[in-house]
């Protein structure tokens, strides 16, 4: 029985993309880091489009090689066929945007980690295990990383399983161009032909452009080119015409292109061609191994690669199957999809990594508590955050559903101690208290700070608010709230919003609903909403039904507990919890309160003060877990 639907095998790397648009290679101020690859970025779009997929390739036994590993399993890739390394380093893409047709290029490829694959690293139980094998040009390049392949393929075929190659041929990665001259894509080799033309018989599919085919047919004539191929081979030969969209031979080559089998193109602008070919591909894998006739598969591809076109960066821009389906549904609205405000909130919304079913959250976010205590200082206040991010790991002990809510004022030293500790890690803007919002001036003027954030910090707003807030109270605070909305998600930072309507005036089953409701009109779509306890079901439904009828594709609730007893609170669990859409509580003082006013008159050590917190908040852990299994069985 096969556990994964493909293994593609092949480089890996990290691009660093430049973020200057237009400009030349020499010129770029900054980079954005992603994974990149051909074999990797099909592995992540095929996963994307709901596909098992795994990776064969080799990284460093160092932090970009951590790097590559990390992010293919948030994408869902599974990465026990990546061998890592110790005497190389993982390979580096330097790119630009010049325009749609110019993507200054340069590999870091010099005795690279993905070179290092030799046949010891092929397990044929573990290619047995899929039902396709998808091979790139570039690892039939080099005899000892060809051996490794061949042996993948061999083993595929033995065992009857689909195989495909994507010709992805880079020229200067083949020894015929320049190191200059990494966006060249095609020259003419005799050797590169004869090269790929021993290992053609091996495939069930064939992709590649015109200029692809050329270099494997040995002819620029893409009609005698692809006849060519097919004298060696008789697998479907899939041709990529740039905006002509694509067309799938099965049989003989006939004497037009447009003879082939065909699927609709999408007339979108073109922003960046890199990783178009890996999108395509996904695509068309997904297609292809589903089942689907070759329009239909052919559909797919030219849609995958009208979103890498579109956006910046290669797996980045990949969507994910319920993106796919919206855009089919829906069509184009804007040729420039990555402005397409709805499409880019179903691409953000289903591509978030991790899993936060359950988010159990001690917040020891608070500022104003803290420097109202008889003893604050703000060094006492620093060392008595990174105490609280103790007693929170304790609890966690590596497993997941926990999280901090962690500020940077008086708390930097605990926030930044708790990256990569599997914790979710929530971070305050707001300056406390405030009304109408003011942000913490940290942020600055342009709210340019938040690119300085860890990415795994979520941007935390609380706003005291009420329907009836007049306009002008209300006209302020939504606009802080959606520049910072839009600042968050620019710097790939997901977003909570809390609003305590309780604290501003009198409510009932309707009001946060309604408040949710004015903040989905204004465009800000939340990626969790962190909500009062309310008093009633009615009250619970209708807040879960306001988000749920804006934004299916929500992370969900978090309940707070404003200072509550546990008592209080285990009654407010006990409601919250029937809610699905609530994935835990962020809950502060009621855990800290008691230790830090101890703490901070010295009457009790360091020790006390963890064990303290860490009672109360395994406490309530129990408490929301036993209160979700209730809600689970009295479903």
């Amino acid at each position: 029985m096969t556990s994964l639907d493909l293994i593609t095998i092949g480089r890996s790397s990290v691009d660093l993309y430049g973020a200057q648009i237009g400009g030349r290679l020499e010129d770029m101020g900054s980079f954005d880091k992603y994974i990149g690859g051909s074999p990797t970025n099909i592995a992540c779009g095929t996963s994307r489009l709901g596909l098992r997929s795994a990776v064969i390739t080799g990284v460093g036994d160092e932090h970009m090689g951590r790097f590559i590993i990390e992010q293919l399993q948030r994408e869902g890739v599974e990465t026990s066929g990546v061998k890592i390394d110790p005497d190389r380093l993982t390979a580096l893409v330097l790119l630009g945007i010049r325009d749609e047709e110019q993507f200054p290029l340069i590999f870091y490829r010099e005795n690279c980690a993905d070179m290092g694959l030799c046949e010891d690293d092929i397990d044929p139980d573990f290619i047995r295990s899929a039902r396709a094998v998808v091979a790139t040009g570039t690892h039939l390049s080099n005899p000892q990383v060809e051996a490794a392949t061949i042996k993948a393929l061999n083993i595929a075929r033995d065992a009857g399983l689909q195989t495909a190659l994507d010709i992805d041929y880079r020229p200067n990665l083949w020894g015929v161009a320049g190191h200059g001259d990494g966006e060249s894509r095609f020259v003419e080799s005799d050797a590169v032909t004869q090269k790929l033309q021993t290992t053609l018989h091996l495939f069930d599919l064939i992709v590649g452009t015109e200029e692809e085919f050329h270099i494997a047919g040995g002819s620029t004539n893409t009609i005698e080119a692809l006849r060519a191929v097919r004298g060696v081979s008789a697998a479907t030969l899939v041709c990529k015409r740039g905006a002509a969209g694509a067309v799938a031979f099965t049989g003989d080559i006939p004497d037009s292109l447009d003879a082939g089998e065909a699927g609709p193109g999408f007339p979108i602008e073109v922003f960046n061609v890199l990783g178009a070919g890996d999108g395509f591909m996904s695509g068309l894998l997904k297609g292809w191994l589903d089942g689907e006739t070759w329009p239909v598969a052919l559909k797919y591809a030219n849609a995958c690669g009208a979103f890498a076109v579109s956006r910046h960066g290669c797996t980045p821009a990949y969507p994910s199957w319920e993106e796919l389906q919206f855009f089919f549904k829906r069509g184009i609205t804007r040729p420039d999809l990555r402005n397409d405000a709805e499409l880019e909130q179903v691409h953000w919304a289903t591509n978030r990594a991790g899993d936060w079913s359950s988010v159990k959250t001690f917040a020891f976010d608070h500022r104003m508590q803290l420097e109202d205590m008889a003893g604050y200082t703000k060094d006492k206040g620093g060392a008595f955050k990174e105490l609280c991010l103790q007693a929170a790991l304790q609890v966690q002990a590596g497993q997941e559903g926990y999280g901090i809510l962690c500020d940077n004022r008086i708390g930097r030293a605990a926030l930044h101690a708790a990256s990569g500790t599997g914790l979710w890690i929530g971070r305050p803007t707001e300056l406390p208290g405030s009304r109408p919002i003011q942000l913490e001036p940290e942020l600055g003027e342009d709210l340019g700070q938040l690119r300085e954030w860890a990415r795994e910090n979520v941007v935390k707003l609380l706003v005291f608010c009420h329907p009836d807030d007049d306009a002008a109270m209300r006209a302020e605070q939504e606009e802080v709230v959606k520049r910072l909305w839009h600042a968050s998600r620019r710097n790939g930072l997901e977003f909570l919003l809390e609003i305590i309507p309780s604290k501003v005036g009198t409510v009932d089953d309707m009001t946060t609903a309604t408040l949710i409701q004015q903040f989905y009109d204004l465009g800000v779509y939340p990626d969790w909403w962190k909500l009062e306890p309310f008093k009633t079901a009615a009250a619970w439904q209708n807040a879960v039904e306001a988000i749920e009828r804006n934004d299916p594709y929500t992370r969900g609730i978090v309940v707070l507990g404003l200072d509550a007893p546990e008592a209080e609170l285990a009654a407010s669990f006990a409601m919250a919890a029937k809610q699905p859409l609530v994935k835990g509580f962020a809950v502060g003082r009621t855990i800290f309160g008691d230790a830090a006013r101890a703490w901070m008159a010295d009457e009790i050590g360091d020790a006390e003060a963890i064990d303290m917190m860490r009672g109360r908040y395994q406490r309530l852990c129990e408490i929301w877990d036993q209160a979700r299994a209730a809600a689970h069985a009295a479903n």
